[in-house]
């Protein structure tokens, strides 16, 4: 099973780029962040016709997550969002089952400024995350949480990390609270298969960064112990990136054993 992730910065805006993408890559499961779409105006249409069937959770400006699965492949819908704050409106969480896996799609919270009320909200996410990984560990089922994770782990994620230490992706306390979360016992997919290379999954649309290959890695896989010895290969479809009105994200992808 091939399961990948794409921050699609616009879902119709980009929605060219997307079709294109599902064409010529084919996984059988994608998980897409930041639709920027309302549910009524998500191109389900489109979607279906290149053979996946979609679940979403749309959101009108920057959030709104979806899971997207073949055809063949039964996908039933878990929860949206996360428990612990019932103030929290915005969609960023989705869950569903597919094929007796259950998927996580997530696009966390940027929090930028740090400090301040959005980098606040960041943690506050991010211990809600960890608790819903926590539960789903505990009920030793195969797990994948994957997407926009808005966090660069260590030094080796992003290009010229002195110039990150005061953004609220690099600050210590949202490193700190990724580390932990992967302390549970889940494995970081492309770190497994790559543990040394630089691999970035973000360039910015300013000053030249994806030519210069200068970005980052915030787009991560994070698998259950279940799924371990499953994962056969990771990577990155680096060239999406250079595509005509493309987002700044590239799609994200792994290959589990079935």
């Amino acid at each position: 099973m091939k399961i990948a992730t794409y921050n699609v910065n616009g879902i119709n805006a980009r929605l060219p780029v997307v079709l294109r993408w599902l064409k010529e890559s084919s996984p059988d499961v994608v998980c897409l962040q930041e639709l920027k779409s309302p549910d009524e105006k998500i191109p389900k249409t489109e979607i279906e016709k290149t053979g996946y069937k979609a679940i979403w959770h749309g959101q009108k400006r920057w959030n709104g997550v979806a899971i997207l699965a073949k055809e063949n492949l039964e996908i039933q819908e878990m929860s949206r969002g996360l428990e612990g704050d019932p103030e929290d409106i915005q969609s960023r969480y989705l869950e569903a089952v597919i094929n007796d896996v259950v998927i996580g799609c997530l696009y966390l919270p940027n929090g930028n400024p740090a400090p301040g009320p959005k980098f606040d909200y960041k943690l506050r996410w991010f211990e809600r995350l960890s608790k819903r990984a926590k539960e789903l560990l505990e009920h030793d089922v195969p797990v994948v949480l994957t997407g926009d994770y808005n966090v660069m782990p260590t030094e080796k994620d992003v290009y010229k990390p002195e110039r990150w230490v005061n953004d609220a992706l690099f600050r210590p306390e949202v490193r700190e609270a990724f580390h932990n979360l992967v302390a549970q016992g889940w494995t970081d997919a492309i770190r497994k298969i790559y543990p040394e290379e630089t691999i970035y999954t973000f360039f910015d649309y300013f000053r030249n960064a994806y030519q210069r290959n200068a970005g980052l890695r915030i787009d991560h896989f994070l698998l259950s112990p279940d799924l371990n010895d499953r994962l056969k290969a990771a990577g990155i479809d680096h060239d999406v990136r250079g595509w005509e009105k493309t987002s700044d994200h590239v799609p994200v992808w792994i290959e589990l054993a079935e």
